[in-house]
C-alpha cells in the first residue's frame, strides 16, 4: 500500500515538473530561434557593406584584391574582437582576402546562405553571399560570428533549464520518499500490530494512536471485531452452558447405568449358578453398550467444557501460577496407572524438575488428554512414556518441555498437521475417541505461548508428542 502511494505521489509530482522543464526548454528554444534569426539578419545586412569594401582587383595574379573595410564592417570587427572574421573569395571557392580559415561553398544563386563552422574550439555562424563588387567584379563574400545564439542557447539550456530541473526532480523524489515514509510510519505500526495479533485477540484497536485519515477504517475494523467477538462469545457460552447442563443428567444416567450393569452382572452370575444364563446374555450386552455410550457422552461433554475454558479470554481473568511439571507428570502416573495396567501397558516416567508459569488446571487437562490418547491407541503389551525437563537456553529462550511417547500405530506424517483440528480423527484410528483431545491440547499450548509438535516414536514406531513452553514470568 505505501509503495503504491509513493509511486503515485512520485508520478503526480515528477510528471508536472518534467512537463514544466520541457515547456521551459521549448520557450528557451523559441527565444533562441528568434534571437538567431535576428543574428542572421544582422550578418545579412552587413554583407553589402563588405562588398563595398572591395575597391579594386588584384594587380598581379596571386595577390589579394584591394580591400578597404567600411566603417560598418570595422565596427563589427572591433566590437566582437577575435570572435568574428570575414573573407572575400573568388568564384572557384578560394579565399583571396580576409581570414583564410573561413570555409564556404560558392552559392549558385545571389541569395545568402548560412552555415555553422568550428574553429579553435568555437562555433561560428557564417553568412555567405555571391555579390557584385565595384572594383573586382563578382565575388563571394563571407562574415563569421562566434557569438552564435544557438550555441549559447544549448549551454543555457543545460545550465539553466535541464540541470536545475534534474536536480529539482531528484530532490523532489527523495523528499517524497522520506516524507511519505515518515507520514505513513503510524500506519505501518498499525499494520504490524494487527499482523502480530493472535487470531483469538479481538480487542478493539486504539483509534487515538492512528492517523486521522485512517480512523474511519480503524472504527470499521473495531465494529467488525466486536461483531465477531460477540458471535464467538455466544458460541462459547452456548457450548459451555450446554456442556455444563449436560454434566448433571449424564452423571445421573451414568450412575443409573452402572447400577443396572452391576445388577445385571449379579443376576447373570446367579443365573449361571442355576443353569439359566442364556436369557440374561442379551440384556447384559445391551446394558454394556448403553454404559459405553453413556461414558463417551460424558467424556464429550467434559471435553467440550474444557475446550470452552481453554479460550484465551476465559483464561486471562485467572492468575498465573508456578507449575511443577515433574509433580504434574507424577500425578498423571497415579491417575492413569490402573487404566494402563488393565491393558498390560508399560507406563513409565522419565522426569526431571521443571517449573513454568501458567494455568495449572489447563496444563493438567492438556497432559491428561495426551496420556489418555496414548493409552487408548497403544495396543496391549505396548509402552507409554511420560517425560519432562528443561531444554538448553538462557533468558527469553529458556523453555521447558513435556513429552508423551508410545509405540502404537502412530500417525502418518501427512496427517500430523490436521490432527489438532476439532473432531478430526486419523484414518484407520480405532477406539471410541471424539477427536477433541488434541484440539484441546493445542488450544492450551497456544494459550501458554507454547508449541505442540508431533513426530515418530523410538525406532520409527508410534507417536511422540512434544510440548515446549517458555518460562513465562507473571505480570506484576
Amino acid at each position: 500500500m505505501t509503495a503504491n502511494l509513493r509511486l503515485r505521489l512520485l508520478v503526480l509530482l515528477v510528471l508536472p515538473l518534467t512537463l514544466l522543464a520541457l515547456m521551459g526548454g521549448w520557450f528557451g528554444y523559441r527565444s533562441a530561434d528568434e534571437a538567431s534569426t535576428q543574428h542572421d539578419q544582422r550578418l545579412l545586412r552587413l554583407l553589402p557593406a563588405l562588398a563595398d569594401s572591395v575597391l579594386a582587383p588584384s594587380i598581379a595574379e596571386g595577390t589579394p584584391p584591394l580591400v578597404a573595410l567600411t566603417p560598418a564592417i570595422e565596427d563589427f570587427l572591433r566590437q566582437r574582437g577575435d570572435d568574428v572574421g570575414y573573407a572575400v573569395g573568388d568564384l572557384q571557392g578560394h579565399v583571396v582576402a580576409g581570414d583564410t580559415w573561413i570555409r564556404f561553398d560558392v552559392p549558385s544563386t545571389p541569395l545568402a546562405e548560412f552555415h555553422s563552422q568550428e574553429h579553435d574550439g568555437l562555433t561560428y555562424r557564417v553568412a555567405v553571399m555571391r555579390s557584385e563588387t565595384y572594383g573586382a567584379g563578382e565575388m563571394v563574400l563571407a562574415l563569421a560570428d562566434g557569438g552564435d545564439v544557438r550555441q549559447q542557447w544549448v549551454r543555457q539550456l543545460l545550465l539553466h533549464v535541464l540541470l536545475p530541473s534534474v536536480l529539482l526532480i531528484a530532490g523532489a523524489g527523495i523528499a517524497i520518499y522520506w516524507s511519505v515514509s515518515r507520514a505513513f510510519r503510524p500506519l505501518l505500526s498499525l499494520t504490524q500490530a494487527v499482523e502480530r495479533r493472535s487470531p483469538r485477540d479481538l480487542s478493539p484497536i486504539a483509534e487515538q494512536s492512528s492517523p486521522a485519515e485512517v480512523r474511519p477504517l480503524v472504527r470499521s475494523l473495531n465494529r467488525l471485531f466486536a461483531l465477531v467477538n460477540a458471535q464467538a462469545e455466544g458460541q462459547r457460552r452456548f457450548v459451555a452452558d450446554a456442556a455444563h447442563q449436560l454434566r448433571t443428567p449424564l452423571a445421573a444416567l451414568s450412575s443409573q447405568v452402572e447400577a443396572w450393569a452391576l445388577s445385571a452382572q449379579a443376576a447373570q452370575a446367579e443365573a449361571r449358578r442355576r443353569g439359566t444364563e442364556a436369557q440374561f446374555t442379551l440384556s447384559v450386552a445391551q446394558i454394556e453398550q448403553l454404559r459405553d455410550a453413556t461414558r463417551r457422552t460424558s467424556q464429550l461433554a467434559r471435553q467440550l467444557l474444557a475446550l470452552s475454558r481453554a479460550d484465551a479470554r476465559n483464561a486471562e481473568v485467572q492468575p498465573l501460577q508456578q507449575v511443577d511439571l515433574k509433580e504434574l507428570c507424577e500425578s498423571m502416573l497415579e491417575m492413569f496407572f490402573d487404566q494402563a495396567s488393565a491393558k498390560g501397558l508399560d507406563f513409565g516416567l522419565d522426569v526431571v524438575p521443571a517449573h513454568i508459569w501458567g494455568h495449572s488446571w489447563l496444563l493438567r487437562e492438556l497432559v491428561s488428554n495426551l496420556v489418555d490418547n496414548a493409552i487408548k491407541y497403544t495396543p496391549a503389551g505396548g509402552s507409554v512414556t511420560l517425560r519432562c525437563g528443561m531444554q538448553p537456553g538462557e533468558g527469553a529462550e529458556a523453555r521447558a518441555f513435556l513429552e508423551v511417547e508410545d509405540d502404537g500405530p502412530g500417525v502418518p506424517e501427512a496427517e500430523r498437521t490436521q490432527i489438532t483440528q476439532r473432531f478430526y480423527r486419523a484414518q484407520g484410528a480405532s477406539g471410541d475417541g471424539t477427536g477433541l483431545g488434541l484440539a484441546i491440547a493445542d488450544e492450551i499450548a497456544l494459550l501458554h505461548q507454547g508449541n505442540l509438535g508431533f513426530s515418530e516414536g523410538a525406532q520409527g514406531r508410534g507417536l511422540l508428542v512434544r510440548l515446549e513452553i517458555p518460562l513465562q514470568v507473571p505480570a506484576v
